[in-house]
């Protein structure tokens, strides 16, 4: 009885052996040489894994690179820093490459003392939750909410609530335009602009003039008072907001000393 079994456990063990080797050898046979510069990305990419290249993390997107999937400047976290390294990393030229860093900006600075509330909300501390009841309970139906959705999101925490205005604030000495606050946003009010342009249309109404007023002191009016006095025409009408372009803002500051409502501030 005991040969028996010392000789079952034996021939097991040996099968174990056989098996174990064929499998080790197999593996080395027909094993995919992995590409070692998806690696040698993944390393210079920030690791923020915010998955705002679209790609499911630095080492999805380092991989889709490789494979020609993605274009080098598709992560606008580490994009001023990581696009030459990856461009040297894969030989390629970076020249016509998008190298700008972006942050985000909540298109509204309407706070508690120029936009007040219709009623209190005490719910769910959610941004979207507040928006599905009565419609928002701020004034104006195009405000910031408050409730910090897009501060819960925010990888890097760069957003945060301010307590006096009530409005969600971004620090951009900490932000990487990663744009997931923007998603997180009911109302579309955070927009991710060039980090080197500091003017912007605080607002996001397109209610007309006189329904602005009745809710917001610092609401845009679509008056066209900047648009009139920009010296660059960078400024125009959009649906009664007034909207600038970016490409040819100079950053003169002459929107922000004509606007009568406020509503046009530099960061």
């Amino acid at each position: 009885m005991l040969t028996a079994i010392l000789t079952a456990v034996g021939l097991l063990a040996a099968m174990g052996l056989v098996f174990g080797f064929g499998l080790g050898y197999a593996s080395k046979k027909f094993a995919v040489e992995a590409d070692p510069r998806i690696d040698k990305i993944a390393a210079v990419l920030p690791g923020a894994n915010c998955g705002a290249c679209g790609f499911p993390g630095c080492a999805g997107y380092s991989q889709a690179i490789v494979t020609g999937a993605a274009p080098i400047d598709k992560c606008p976290v580490g994009r001023a820093k990581a696009v030459p390294a990856i461009a040297h990393i894969m030989g390629v030229d970076c020249k016509d490459a998008d190298v700008t860093a972006d942050v985000a900006m909540v298109m509204c600075h309407g706070g508690k003392d120029q936009c007040g509330t219709h009623f209190d909300y005490s719910g769910v501390k959610s941004c979207w939750a507040a928006n599905q009841v009565a419609g928002g309970h701020k004034n104006c139906g195009y405000g910031c909410l408050g409730q910090g959705s897009c501060v819960q999101v925010c990888p890097f925490g760069a957003m945060h609530l301010n307590d006096s205005t009530g409005l969600a604030e971004v620090d951009p000495a900490l932000c990487h335009g990663c744009g997931k606050c923007a998603v997180a946003c009911p109302r579309g009010l955070i927009a991710i602009v060039p980090a080197d342009k500091t003017i912007h249309v605080r607002c996001m109404s397109h209610a007309k003039g006189p329904d602005i007023r009745k809710t917001c002191k610092v609401g845009c009016i679509g008056c066209g008072i900047c648009v009139k006095n920009c010296p660059v025409d960078a400024i125009d009408m959009q649906d009664a907001l007034a909207h600038i372009d970016p490409e040819k803002c100079t950053s003169c500051g002459v929107c922000i000393e004509k606007c009568p409502m406020k509503t046009i501030t530099g960061r």
